[in-house]
């Protein structure tokens, strides 16, 4: 636990203590979050149109008496609910387990000693510690803090800070505001529901949340495919009684129909592959905020990283140390050297006391090493100027009980040069200083002092008269795989862009070690925002690296992208991201030396700060769309000749117009749901998927061309089993014979068309090499259930089929196989091609 410097009489919550204020107040969480109970999951899913027209069926086989019908009808219910309720409860837990993941954790005194704990068991009368880059996660009273300042936009819309203490006349703070610098212990007085932005969740907790694109185009072809069954049942229903008179068996004839059309499978589909998809990345260290976000994964265009801590380790080791007095360069073996006891003073004293920047723990830790007499026990920070300006500074100001006064000063050395009072020759050559270092990949901070004896401090900390003392030289490595991560990026025909606050020399350096592609010059973030949003657009084109950007310049980059059509991946993980990090499509966080407010503003974080997970993430993306897209043309395919077989004998008034009855239909959907919903979703990825250019969000999950082939293959499974019919008729063979090789037809193009449409690129044989263990058990289910039904007597009365002797069921199998793989032929010209 990182040491805090807290005072003694702060000691927190006992167990006692905390087991009654659990009682009286309870978890801080919202209470009433609706919890997915089971019953209220079987609800939902028997409102289902699919259930509703099986219940209608069953209900009309009780009413003729054919109860053996009934009974089957009640099974499939049981069995398709059962498939839903697996699924909806597959997707729950995942979407659970990714939640209890994404809950940020605090940190608070109980007992003496500091603890963190998940956020939902802070308890009232909890003393929470929050510091700088921290989310405050429940309301209370300040105790204790240390040049605290808070940012309450989520709660009042203002953006800047405002500086809180217990002597302050307001010293309370809220939940969901974060912590801009120093730190604060507080008493909690309200959690959950109760806090000022749990009353404000409670009146929008009812505001359904923004559907992806696919996902709103999944949902219009469906609604039409509904309006469509309606429609079609409703001619189907009438066109059969005025032929039969029979209203019963008239609307059996229209129901099996809008069976048919209607294709459930595809919305469940879509919910089990997201939330599915988010889990298996869970597991591989890749937390997803939203199931939806690996949908748009797939589609990343951009990639915008920020450099320290995403390209590079974030280990900032202090590499050297230039001295100003004495113009020398010490390397680390030196630092002992007199001649630094001031500069390196000074570095830490700019630095805040409790550090948790990697720069300024290194400076502090070099202080240690150094300083014969550590004073920092002494000196007491009595002002400080938090980090601000382009490009950026700060300074803090203590004091000690003699009165004795230290002011430091460091930041970016352009900045720091800027306000020394060095000659502009002087200036030039210190210039020159942080070009070198630069050069070298080389993090530089200008260090300066100052003296004010006054008590009415500078309203700016540029308008003290500072003294240049020198410059601190980091070294923060790329990280060891970033090139093969890079290179693996660039394959996927993803550009990658750098939007960092070092400058042009140092981004240029590390770019280069790092494998990024630059051919242009580096772009400032001061000249980026007085340009317009088309000049920004066409910097966006031509521009790879972004130096010295500060959050708003992040930002207008990050919009100017997404204006310019791109798919935009932000990574990042400092505050300063965090504008970006939201507004980008996909904002990802680094989840081990990643800032709270980066994680809590991104919809993706890596829990161990490997880029190669941003690449197993866009690959999963990928994988998942081509599978919903495999999922959905095979059930429309599949759907064309069982629609066609249920209306065209009734239609063209063939000797047998009733080949299908509920029963078939539903058997037939009871193979095709889990083929749809769970086999391909355990598809595995095509060996090209990662060489292929990006998909454009804006085009639809199908587009015409691959519509119509899904068409013509369902169309020609059609031809195929309709050819069945007839031979059989022509044979002279009686209805039950007819259905038998009608049904065992469909069935076998079934089990082809679903090993086929594995890839519409590769062979279905090159497919085999890509194991997926589920479709040998669906297929082997399948034929078992087949063989079943034709030769168990009692199923195959009950199906009204009869058992196909040997050449009858190699016809079949010689149709059903004819019908799907010429599309094997089609697939060879296009590689060909």
């Amino acid at each position: 636990m990182t040491p805090y410097n807290i005072p003694k009489h702060l000691t927190g919550l006992s167990e006692e203590e905390l087991k009654i204020s659990r009682s009286q107040f309870g978890y801080n969480q919202a209470d009433n979050i609706k919890k997915n109970i089971w019953y209220t999951m079987l609800l939902d899913i028997l409102k289902e149109p699919m259930l509703l027209l099986l219940i209608a069926v069953a209900i009309i086989y009780v009413i003729v008496g054919n109860y053996s019908e009934a009974i089957f009808m009640l099974g499939a219910i049981i069995a398709v609910s059962g498939i839903s309720f697996y699924q909806d409860n597959r997707s729950k837990k995942a979407l659970e387990a990714l939640e209890k993941l994404n809950e940020p954790l605090s940190t608070v005194i109980r007992n003496s000693k500091v603890i963190r704990i998940p956020t939902h068991e802070i308890a009232v009368g909890d003393l929470c510690i929050t510091e700088e880059g921290k989310m405050i996660n429940a309301d209370g009273e300040i105790v204790h803090s240390n040049d605290f300042s808070v940012n309450e936009a989520s709660l009042t819309g203002e953006s800047f800070s405002v500086f809180k203490s217990q002597e302050t006349e307001d010293r309370k703070v809220y939940s969901g505001s974060l912590t801009v610098s120093g730190l604060a212990v507080f008493k909690v007085e309200k959690i959950g529901a109760e806090t000022k932005l749990g009353k404000i969740g409670q009146s929008i907790q009812n505001i359904k949340g923004e559907q992806s694109p696919l996902q709103i185009q999944i949902t219009k072809f469906v609604k039409w495919m509904a309006i469509i069954g309606i429609v079609v049942f409703l001619l189907v229903w009438a066109y059969s009684f005025w032929q039969s008179r029979d209203i019963i068996e008239s609307l059996l004839v229209g129901l099996t129909l809008a069976m048919s059309i209607l294709p459930e499978e595809i919305p469940v589909a879509f919910t089990t592959f997201m939330a599915l998809g988010a889990w298996k990345l869970m597991r591989e260290g890749i937390i997803i905020k939203r199931s939806s976000v690996v949908e748009t994964l797939g589609s990343t265009t951009v990639i915008c990283a920020d450099k320290t801590g995403t390209i590079t380790e974030n280990s900032m080791h202090l590499k050297a140390l230039f001295d100003y007095k004495s113009n020398n360069i010490f390397d680390e073996a030196d630092f002992n050297s007199p001649e630094l006891s001031e500069l390196i003073a000074f570095a830490m004293w700019s630095s805040e006391p409790v550090p948790f920047d990697p720069m300024e723990k290194t400076l502090h830790q070099v202080y240690e090493q150094t300083q014969a007499d550590d004073q920092r026990k002494n000196f007491q920070m009595i002002h400080e100027y938090p980090l601000e300006g382009k490009p950026p500074m700060m300074t803090h100001l203590f004091e000690n009980g003699l009165g004795e006064r230290i002011i430091a000063a460091k930041g970016a050395p352009e900045a720091i040069l800027a306000v020394s009072n060095l000659s502009e020759g002087e200036k030039e050559k210190m210039r020159q200083h942080i070009s070198d270092f630069g050069k070298q990949g080389y993090r530089v901070l200008g260090v300066a002092k100052s003296n004010f004896e006054e008590n009415d401090f500078p309203e700016k900390q540029r308008d003290f008269n500072f003294e240049f003392l020198g410059f601190t030289v980091f070294y923060d490595p790329p990280k060891k795989n970033i090139q093969e991560v890079f290179q693996k990026i660039y394959d996927a025909g993803i550009k990658v862009k750098v939007i960092t606050g070092d400058n042009a020399d140092t981004t240029n350096a590390i770019a280069r070690q790092a494998g990024i592609i630059n051919e242009t010059p580096a772009v400032n973030g001061a000249e980026i925002i007085h340009h317009t949003e088309t000049e920004l657009i066409e910097l966006s084109k031509k521009t790879t690296l972004f130096t010295r950007m500060f959050p708003e310049a992040k930002l207008a980059m990050v919009n100017a992208f997404k204006k310019d059509g791109e798919v935009v991946a932000m990574l990042g993980d400092g505050v300063n991201d965090a504008p970006a990090l939201k507004a980008a499509h996909i904002g990802v966080a680094m989840g081990s030396k990643g800032t709270e407010i980066a994680k809590a503003a991104a919809s993706l974080v890596i829990t161990n700060d490997d880029l190669d997970k941003l690449i197993t993430g866009i690959a999963a993306g990928r994988r998942i769309y081509a599978n919903i897209k495999k999922a959905i043309q095979y059930i429309i395919s599949i759907h064309i000749p069982i629609i066609l077989i249920v209306s065209l004998p009734l239609f063209l008034g063939w000797i047998y117009p009733h080949i299908f009855t509920p029963v078939h239909v539903i058997f037939l959907e009871l193979i095709m749901g889990p083929t749809c919903s769970i086999v391909y979703e355990n598809e595995p990825m095509e060996k090209d998927t990662m060489q292929r250019k990006p998909r454009k969000m804006t085009e639809t999950f199908l587009n015409w061309k691959e519509l119509s082939i899904s068409i013509i293959q369902g169309l020609t499974i059609t031809a195929g089993v309709l050819f069945a019919y007839q031979f059989a008729v022509q044979k002279g063979s009686s209805e039950e014979t007819t259905r038998a090789m009608v049904f065992t037809t469909l069935i076998f193009a079934n089990v082809f068309l679903s090993l086929v449409n594995r890839s519409f690129v590769y062979s279905m044989f090159e497919s085999f090499k890509y194991k997926n263990r589920l479709f040998p058990v669906i297929i082997g289910t399948t034929l078992i259930l087949l063989f079943a039904i034709l030769y168990i007597p009692i199923f195959a009365g009950f199906f009204h089929v009869t058992g196909l002797n040997i050449p009858e069921l190699g016809m079949t199998f010689l149709i059903a196989a004819t019908s799907v793989l010429w599309f094997e032929m089609y697939k060879w010209i296009k590689r060909r091609k």
